[in-house]
C-alpha cells in the first residue's frame, strides 16, 4: 500500500510541489539556503592542524548524506568526511541517517521496507539547495566511497542497525574500492566493530559513545589498538575529555559548531573533531 500512495505522490503531487514559483518551493528555498563554512584558522597553529569531519557531508552546500555534499568536503580538504548506512529491502547499502524517508524525501514508510529501485524515485524535499542539484538521489555505499578514490580526505562509515551477517559486504566494499587503509568504520555497537575488526583489521574504527567513561575507554580498548572512541561533545566536560587524554587513545568530538568549542577542545589537546559548519 505505502508504495502505491509513493509512486501517485511522485507520479502527481511532487511535480507540483516542486515547481519553482510553488508557494512550498518558495518557502522552503528561504529555510534551506546554502550557508558559508566557518574557517577555525583564527586559532589553529600552522603546524599544530585540527583534522576536521564533515559530519553527514558539507551539509551547510548540500543535503545530508548525498554525493554533492561528499564531493565538496573532498574540494575543501576535509580529513574525513562522515555517512551513515542502512540496508534497503533487498540488501543494498543507502546513505540514510534516519529510517523514516519523510524527514528528507515526500514519500512515506522506511528505508528497509522498499528496494533500492523504489528508492531511486523518490524526491527530496529537504536539505540544503537540494532543488538546486539535478536528479538528486538517495547514494549507495559504493557511489559515496567512489568520491574519495584517489583524494586524500577518508571516507567514514557510520553502520546503522544491527545487521551482522552481512558486515562483510561493507568491508568488502572498502576493499574493492582499494580503500581499507583509508576507511573509517563507526558504531555505537561494539560487537558491529568487532565483526569488522575480525574481517579485516587494517580498517580503524571509531566506537561511538556519549560521555566518556573509563568502561568505554577499555572497551574499545579490547578490540585492539586500532580502535578511537568518537564522543558526544554536549555530553561531555573537561574532566571526561582529559580522561580520554590521560588514558592516551585517539578520540574526536561530534558535532561541533562554534569557532569558541572548538578552541576550548584545541586549547586542551584536542585534534580531532566533527562538525556541520567549520572548516580549516
Amino acid at each position: 500500500m505505502l508504495s502505491f500512495i509513493n509512486k501517485v505522490l511522485a507520479v502527481v503531487l511532487v511535480p507540483i510541489l516542486t515547481l519553482s514559483f510553488s508557494p512550498v518551493m518558495l518557502i522552503k528555498k528561504l529555510i534551506y539556503k546554502p550557508e558559508e563554512v566557518i574557517s577555525i584558522s583564527s586559532f589553529v597553529e600552522e603546524n599544530d592542524p585540527v583534522y576536521l569531519t564533515a559530519h553527514r557531508g558539507v551539509t551547510s552546500y548540500a543535503p545530508e548524506n548525498t554525493i554533492p555534499a561528499y564531493e565538496k568536503a573532498v574540494e575543501l580538504g576535509y580529513y574525513t568526511a562522515e555517512c551513515d548506512i542502512r540496508l534497503t529491502k533487498d540488501n543494498v547499502w543507502v546513505l540514510s541517517h534516519g529510517a523514516d524517508l519523510n524527514k528528507r524525501f515526500w514519500q512515506f514508510g522506511e528505508v528497509g521496507d522498499f528496494t533500492y529501485d523504489e528508492l531511486l524515485t523518490y524526491k527530496y524535499k529537504n536539505g540544503t539547495n537540494f532543488w538546486g542539484f539535478k536528479d538528486l538521489k538517495i547514494p549507495t555505499l559504493d557511489e559515496f566511497l567512489d568520491v574519495f578514490v584517489g583524494s586524500e580526505t577518508r571516507p567514514q562509515i557510520e553502520i546503522k542497525g544491527d545487521n551482522y551477517d552481512l558486515l562483510y559486504t561493507v568491508v568488502d566494499s572498502v576493499k574493492a574500492k582499494g580503500l581499507e587503509n583509508s576507511a573509517i568504520v563507526i558504531s555505537f555497537d561494539l560487537e558491529q566493530l568487532r565483526v569488522i575488526n575480525e574481517l579485516d583489521k587494517n580498517i580503524e574504527l571509531w566506537y561511538l559513545v556519549d560521555e566518556i567513561t573509563e568502561e568505554n575507554i577499555a572497551e574499545a580498548k579490547a578490540i585492539g589498538d586500532n580502535v578511537w572512541l568518537s564522543a558526544n561533545f554536549e555530553q561531555n566536560d573537561t574532566d571526561s575529555i582529559q580522561l580520554a587524554i590521560d588514558n592516551n587513545i585517539g578520540v574526536s568530538f561530534w558535532t561541533v559548531n562554534t569557532l569558541e568549542d572548538a578552541q576550548m577542545l584545541y586549547d586542551m589537546g584536542i585534534r580531532y573533531i566533527e562538525t556541520d559548519i567549520l572548516c580549516n
